[in-house]
C-alpha cells in the first residue's frame, strides 16, 4: 500500500532528514516549507498523511492546521516546541500525533504505522492469491480452509500484504507489528515471519532480503 506524505519544515536540513526517514519505509515525500504555500498544497494534492511543524514562515502549523482538518487528511505534529500547552493545543486541534524533535526514524515510522491502521480501519478484508483475510474476524483462510495464526502472526501477515512489493526491514516490522516501545530481539520477527511462511505457503512469495529483512513479492 502506498502512502504519499506532505512534510511542511521550513528547516532544509531537518527536512532531509525526515525525507532519509520516510524512505527507510518505502514511503514517498514532498517538502513544503511554508505554511501559506502547506495550505494551498494539502488542499490540492492528494496526500495520505501531513507531517507538520509548528514554527513556520507565513502561517504558522497550528494556523495550517485550522485551514485544512475539514479535509480530513491526518496530521502528525513534527515540532521543537515542546511545552505542554503546544502539545495539549496540537491534539485539540486535531492532529493525530505529537512529536518533539529530535526523534528517532524507528519512532517516528512507527507513529506513522499507528495512524495509517486508525485511518484504514474501515478496510477489513484483504486478499493475497489463494489467501484471504477477514480483520474483523481475525480470520485467515487458504484455498477456502482456515488457517491458524498467533495473533502476532495475524498481524505480521496483515503488514506484508498491505506492503506487497516493499523491502520491509526487520526493525520496521518490530515497530509496527510489535509497538515501537517494545525491546525486544529482531529474531523475535524472523521467528514470526517463518511461521507465517510455512503456514501460508509463501515459500517463494516471502522472500528474505539477506541483511535487510523481508519483501511479500507482488502476484
Amino acid at each position: 500500500m502506498s502512502c504519499k506524505i506532505l512534510v511542511v519544515e521550513d528547516d532544509v536540513n531537518i527536512a532531509k532528514y525526515i525525507q532519509a526517514c520516510l524512505s527507510m519505509g518505502s514511503y514517498e515525500s514532498e517538502i513544503c516549507g511554508e505554511g501559506g504555500l502547506a495550505v494551498e498544497r494539502i488542499s490540492g494534492g492528494d496526500y495520505d498523511l501531513v507531517l507538520l511543524d509548528v514554527m513556520l514562515p507565513g502561517l504558522d502549523g497550528f494556523q495550517v492546521m485550522e485551514r485544512v482538518k475539514d479535509l480530513g487528511i491526518p496530521v502528525i505534529y513534527l515540532t521543537a516546541v515542546q511545552d505542554v500547552a503546544s502539545k495539549v493545543r496540537g491534539l485539540k486541534s486535531g492532529a493525530e500525533d505529537y512529536m518533539v524533535k529530535p526523534f528517532e526514524a524507528l519512532e517516528l515510522l512507527a507513529r506513522i504505522e499507528l495512524v495509517m491502521k486508525r485511518h484504514h480501519k474501515a478496510e477489513t478484508a484483504f486478499a493475497y492469491g489463494d489467501i484471504t483475510v477477514d480483520t474483523e474476524k481475525h480470520m485467515v483462510e487458504k484455498g477456502g480452509a482456515a488457517v491458524a495464526l498467533s495473533p502476532k502472526e495475524f498481524d505480521v501477515l496483515v503488514f506484508f500484504i498491505r506492503h506487497q512489493d516493499v523491502v520491509i526491514s526487520r526493525e520496521r516490522l518490530l515497530a509496527a507489528v510489535w509497538d515501537y516501545a517494545f525491546e525486544g530481539e529482531t529474531r523475535t520477527v524472523d521467528t514470526h515471519v517463518q511461521q507465517v511462511r510455512k503456514k501460508l505457503a509463501l515459500q517463494g512469495r516471502l522472500v528474505t532480503v539477506p541483511t535487510y529483512g523481508y519483501k511479500l513479492l507482488k502476484i
